[in-house]
């Protein structure tokens, strides 16, 4: 969502060199946050979670799964 979002802002504005780039980067991860923050508001659960997070490893989930007595 973030990089869709940035994206899109700096083909709209043109975006060219860093300062500006920057700017718009930081815009487009507002639009993802903000997005993120009203889903979990809407739905009543978190999105990001230690269960789901991309840079935990099999053998780490299975670890904590495991931990927990197998439930997630």
């Amino acid at each position: 969502m973030g990089e869709a979002s940035t994206a899109k802002i700096a083909r709209t504005r043109d975006a060219r060199g860093f300062p500006q780039n920057r700017q718009t980067a930081r815009e487009g991860g507002a639009v993802a946050g903000n997005a993120r923050r009203e889903l979990e508001k809407k739905s009543g659960r978190k999105v990001v979670t230690s269960n789901n997070y991309l840079a935990l490893t099999q053998s780490e989930k299975r670890k904590r799964l495991d931990a927990k007595g197998g439930k997630e």
